[in-house]
């Protein structure tokens, strides 16, 4: 998220729907706080509005919902979805002349899913250049490791075996998501895919690659210490 909003998406809050806008799919719906995070502070909605997240009647569901505030591009949260929705969009953009770029953050899970790799056969063969698949490749999900549920492994191949562009990365590195996905298209004519080697609950070391966090929520002391072991000063 801090890689596109800043660095590389052409978007802008002040101009939300701009048919010419750059479109970026959390197809990994339940990771929507940071999603809601980023377009917050890049002014789609007001900051405060963060405060009622998941609350009774507040827009910030803890899936993303299309039309709940202005910045969600699909709604999302049934994995499996959101690939077949960006090829859509890009292909939508290309009928139109447009020069927009179609962002999709998926996890390694979602792979699981049988219309992902359909949306991965067609989008090579329409030669959608401006399309990327981020793969948050944690190797975590829900019930055990990625691997130890179905056979991911290897992941990047797999994506290279189906016609397109594929580049592995630290996922943890900004500045390194940043440089490649500015280079999108990147002259190879074909789709992106970006493995994005991450872990999850990274620098906090008592959740840092623990999947019992994949359902629990911090105490307050938890926040606290979490925190302080990433250097965010108290206010």
């Amino acid at each position: 998220m801090v890689a596109a909003y800043w660095g590389v998406l052409d978007v802008d809050a002040g101009r939300p729907e701009d048919p010419a806008r750059d479109r970026l799919i959390l197809s990994k719906g339940h990771a929507a706080t940071s999603l809601y995070v980023a377009l917050a502070m890049k002014g789609f909605f007001p900051e405060a509005m963060l405060d009622d997240y998941a609350e009774p009647g507040s827009p910030l569901a803890e899936h993303p919902s299309l039309g709940s505030v202005p910045g969600v591009e699909i709604s999302s949260g049934s994995l499996g979805h959101g690939l077949s929705i960006g090829i859509g969009m890009a292909l939508g953009l290309r009928l139109q002349a447009h020069q927009s770029r179609v962002f999709v953050v998926m996890s390694d899970g979602e792979c699981n899913e049988g219309s992902v790799w359909e949306a991965a056969m067609f989008a090579p063969i329409h030669k959608l250049d401006r399309l990327v698949a981020i793969i948050d490749f944690n190797r975590w999900q829900a019930t055990g490791r990625s691997e130890e549920v179905m056979a991911l492994q290897p992941l990047a191949d797999k994506w290279k075996a189906f016609g397109w562009s594929t580049y592995e990365v630290d996922g943890h590195d900004p500045y390194a998501l940043r440089e490649l996905l500015s280079s999108v298209p990147d002259g190879s004519g074909k789709p992106i895919a970006v493995v994005a080697h991450t872990v999850k609950g990274k620098g906090v070391s008592f959740i840092e690659d623990d999947n019992n966090w994949h359902y629990r929520i911090p105490t307050t002391d938890e926040v606290i210490a979490a925190k302080r072991e990433l250097g965010i000063v108290q206010p």
